[in-house]
């Protein structure tokens, strides 16, 4: 039997990866889409890609025959659409964030495990080869212990093409919780080592001036349980036109007790250099997991454990880091 999907929501570009990813595979089917906003329904029906069935979701809740919620809407609804679905008995897929208050992210945990439903995030970052390379590095101890870690998830903003409630009070909140959660997930899988302390947080307004309540710049400083420390700048800085094509674009660092190991995530190789090296070594990263975050959802699903760990646990944890790590930013 396939696994069925409805969708609430299309005001994020993210959702249309997952709705390609349900279309092709021959075990989900799409049943229901929703857009509740009548300026995206015209938007997508001029595009033609997707077909929209429902334009309230409360109402597809109630009539359409589904097992998963994909949600895609603006960051500040999201969380009443999660909790509405797994009020709703239905299982959760949204992109990320999950939400944008630590307490929608409680009531969430509530719902979902008295209902024994799955919440799934749309997180990628663990699917791109570069990453993935990255952390065989580490965990094979070829760098020795890790130390000290640099993330650099600097984004571009583009103001002319990005969403517009991007920058309406309230509906998007906080750089942290929108980019940062993607290194909140990946950094324990690609380390080995649990999230620690958070020294020091800052958000701030720096590029989108027209804008002054968006706090488009973010950094912070933390350790790892082992000690380790790690600087994080999560941020819309980059170049617009280049943005995306630069190494800056998830930059990550890392240096152990016997060397450093360099990458970003559409590289094709792995930079080490080791105490002993005479030259640094690029090592090839291989092919990306297209859509991982789909399988490992279903597989958990369908009662599986998935091999990477990525669970509908790692998600909600992921999730509670950087909403708890976004409210404790200062200006």
């Amino acid at each position: 039997m396939k696994t069925r999907f409805a969708f609430a929501g299309f005001r994020h570009g993210h959702i249309i990866d997952l709705l390609t990813g349900v279309e092709e595979r021959t075990d989900t089917e799409v049943v229901a889409c929703c857009e509740e906003d009548a300026a995206t329904r015209d938007a997508l029906a001029e595009k033609g890609r997707v077909k929209i069935t429902h334009n309230d979701i409360a109402a597809m809740l109630r009539d359409v025959e589904c097992d998963v919620i994909a949600i895609g809407d603006y960051y500040g609804k999201r969380g009443a659409i999660v909790l509405a679905a797994l009020r709703a008995g239905k299982h959760v897929l949204c992109d990320k964030p999950l939400c944008t208050s630590l307490a929608e992210q409680d009531e969430i945990e509530r719902v979902a495990a008295e209902k024994k439903l799955l919440v799934g995030l749309q997180l990628d970052s663990r699917d791109y080869a570069a990453p993935r390379k990255l952390r065989e590095i580490i965990l094979s101890g070829e760098i020795g212990d890790v130390v000290s870690m640099h993330i650099d998830g600097q984004h571009p903003l583009i103001p002319n093409t990005r969403p517009g409630w991007y920058f309406e009070a309230g509906k998007h909140g906080g750089t942290i919780n929108d980019i940062g959660i993607h290194a909140f997930d990946f950094v324990p899988w690609m380390t080995g080592h649990r999230w620690g302390e958070f020294r020091a947080v800052r958000s701030w307004n720096g590029k989108a001036r027209q804008f002054p309540h968006f706090e488009d710049c973010a950094q912070f400083m933390a350790t790892l349980d082992n000690g380790a420390g790690v600087l994080c700048d999560f941020s819309y800085l980059a170049p617009d036109t280049l943005g995306y094509q630069l190494p800056h674009y998830w930059h990550l660092l890392v240096h152990g007790t016997r060397g450093l190991a360099e990458t970003y995530l559409f590289a094709k190789e792995v930079t080490v250099i080791k105490d002993s090296s005479a030259a640094p070594e690029s090592i090839p990263v291989g092919e990306n997991r297209t859509r991982g975050y789909l399988e490992d959802y279903l597989q958990e699903l369908r009662g599986q454990t998935p091999a990477t760990g990525f669970t509908s646990a790692s998600c909600l944890k992921a999730s509670r880091l950087a909403l708890t790590v976004q409210a404790s930013a200062k200006g």
